[in-house]
């Protein structure tokens, strides 16, 4: 699965858990926020001064590499 800018961050979450991690690691701490619940990936970047792009490859990376995990 991929992640977009479009998806809410707790939608993300809900692939991985340990993306808690890499959010935060970004500056949106906004992981236990309510926002959470109701702010899309491009949203949160937008609020915080954060590059979603960026943002965005670092998640789809990381996704990647799991499931490369997962297949071998």
């Amino acid at each position: 699965m991929k992640a977009t800018k479009d998806m809410l961050i707790v939608d993300i979450l809900r692939i991985d858990r340990n993306l808690a991690g890499l959010l935060m690691g970004h500056g949106l701490h906004c992981v236990g926020c309510m926002l959470a619940n109701n702010e899309t990936l491009e949203e949160a970047c937008q609020v915080h001064g954060v590059d979603a792009d960026y943002l965005l490859s670092d998640i789809n990376t990381y996704l990647d590499s799991i499931k490369a995990i997962k297949e071998n």
